[in-house]
């Protein structure tokens, strides 16, 4: 009986080695998620991973320009008489950040995980908008930019 136990406990072992082992390569094939930023009007608010890069490494000046014209991105409606409110998670903030409009700054690089802009900006010919819609960027990195974060902000008025 002895032997008959032994056998039965080293095949339990053997199977709960081989559930923790097969949990870990799962658990490996994950990928870390980039860090969130969101944009909130009123109410209402919008969030998204990282459109291009996040991840730390620093990105080519030619992906800069893809990530840019990237159309599949969250939208958000603004009345132009609305805060807009930007939040970042604090590896972004780390790192300095910098809000931009349709590619160009709109803000100085900030390392804070929270900043407001008027919403009336975002549709003033005066900073470069043009229409009913206008492309914002959150850019994470001073020097070497690591990631952007796009935003669609929609007129409504």
């Amino acid at each position: 009986m002895t032997t008959l136990q032994s056998v039965v406990r080293r095949r339990r072992a053997l199977a709960a080695a081989a559930a923790v082992s097969a949990g870990l390569l799962v658990l490996s094939a994950c990928d870390k998620p980039t860090p969130l930023a969101t944009v909130t009007v009123g109410t209402a608010s919008v969030h998204s991973e990282a459109t291009c890069g996040g991840e730390g490494e620093t990105l080519k000046t030619t992906d800069l320009a893809k990530c840019l014209k990237n159309k599949d991105i969250e939208s958000i409606k603004v009345d132009p008489d609305d805060t807009v409110r930007f939040g970042v998670d604090p590896d972004i903030a780390d790192e300095g950040w910098t809000i931009l409009m349709n590619g160009q700054p709109l803000t100085d690089s900030s390392t804070k995980t929270y900043r407001t802009v008027p919403g009336s900006v975002f549709f003033n010919a005066q900073y470069g908008a043009s229409g009913d819609s206008t492309l914002v960027t959150i850019k994470e990195g001073e020097q070497n930019v690591t990631g952007l974060w796009s935003f669609k902000l929609e007129k409504d008025s």
